[in-house]
């Protein structure tokens, strides 16, 4: 009995230890600082729970890695996110204003930029690479998606990354807009009509969206498919039960597995190691550039529009849905208290999210190519 008791004790090594205070911190930050915490503070745990010495919680009857194979390696859990997504999603402001598209095209730039640095450190193969690269998708469900695929070895920093990083966007947007913008740039003013959105559209524009990213990238079709059938379920006016219960029962159900199984995946030997601290890093590069990304597109349109667009749009193109776009309102009103970009800017966010998907789903279709 003393050896069952005290197993646990003489197993102990100090880089499990040191993922405890790892798995401490992001339940600290879930807490205390409110930074996602309905994905850190499980993630937190989970880490706790996998790197207890001979932990029953993981291995082949732990229920951690149960919900790791019937979840993530079957690529279930980001799937059913996706349907929650789509059903919080209101698309009417970009139907009304197609044009923010380009935004939501252009902050996905980090993502692209982040895999090029990466595969020239010479440190990761080019899936791996692409893995890394999609932190910048500032959407987990796709990260995690991408990396299950091409990287499963690295999904536990690169998750922990991608949501981390989402939740500090309004710590690391505001930086990077104003390095790039001038005052007078940001207190421009943009005219917003309100457009009425016949019901038709609004039905049909999940559907058609589908088809055509489908058909255009096929790898797409899983992602942006439950992505599109929660906006149907919202929009269609005849499943309000089915809606309250995608964006409420079942995303806080799967964000609660999802959260947890991710954090199983973070064992001290994968994840405190050099590779680890570049991933970190490089995900940090990624919404960077994404932002930048963003910005510069918008002023580069500048030079050509006549009824200039305010360059901070482009920031609010990354995927961090609605975070991004209220960081973008927020700094108008700081420059100028009754300048309102919200509508523009959340527009810009809600093409973000289908751009973030599209751009997963081209490096899961490209990177097999150059392999």
């Amino acid at each position: 009995m003393k050896e069952g008791l005290l197993v646990g004790v003489l197993n102990l090594q100090f880089n499990q230890v040191i993922m405890f205070l790892i798995g401490g911190l992001l339940i600290y930050l879930a807490i205390a600082k409110e930074y996602e915490p309905s994905l850190l503070l499980p993630i937190g745990f989970g880490a706790i729970l996998c790197n207890i010495p001979l932990s029953s919680a993981v291995g082949d009857a732990g229920f951690l890695t149960l919900l790791y194979n019937a979840g993530i390696a079957t690529e279930l859990f980001p799937v059913l996110i996706f349907i929650a997504v789509g059903a919080m999603i209101d698309f009417k402001p970009l139907i009304a204003s197609p044009f923010m598209l380009f935004f939501g095209a252009a902050a996905q730039f980090g993502i692209f930029a982040t895999m090029l640095v990466a595969l020239a450190t010479g440190m990761f193969t080019l899936p791996e690479a692409a893995s890394i690269g999609i932190i910048g998708a500032a959407d987990g469900p796709t990260s995690i998606y991408v990396a299950k695929e091409f990287a499963q070895n690295y999904l536990g920093p690169i998750s922990v990354a991608a949501y981390s990083y989402m939740s500090l966007v309004p710590i690391i947007q505001p930086p990077v807009i104003r390095l790039l913008t001038t005052k007078s740039e940001r207190k421009i003013r943009m005219k917003y009509a309100q457009v009425h959105v016949p019901k038709i559209v609004e039905i049909l524009f999940p559907i058609v969206i589908t088809i055509i990213s489908g058909v255009i990238a096929p790898m797409s079709v899983a992602l942006i498919g439950a992505l599109m059938f929660g906006n149907l379920i919202r929009v269609c006016g005849v499943l309000e039960r089915l809606s309250q219960s995608a964006q409420n029962e079942l995303a806080n159900l799967v964000t609660i597995l999802l959260g947890i199984t991710i954090g199983s995946t973070m064992s001290a030997d994968a994840f405190l190691n050099s590779k680890t601290l570049m991933i970190m890093g490089m995900g940090l590069v990624a919404f960077i550039f994404d932002t930048a990304g963003g910005v510069l597109f918008a002023k580069f349109l500048n030079l050509f529009l006549k009824n200039k667009v305010n360059p901070m749009i482009g920031a609010a193109g990354i995927s961090a849905f609605p975070m991004s776009g209220r960081v973008v309102q927020k700094i108008a009103t700081e420059e100028d208290p009754t300048n309102f970009i919200l509508m523009q800017a959340m527009s810009a966010n809600v093409a973000g999210q289908l751009g973030s998907v599209v751009a997963g789903s081209m490096i899961l279709a490209l990177v097999p190519l150059f392999m």
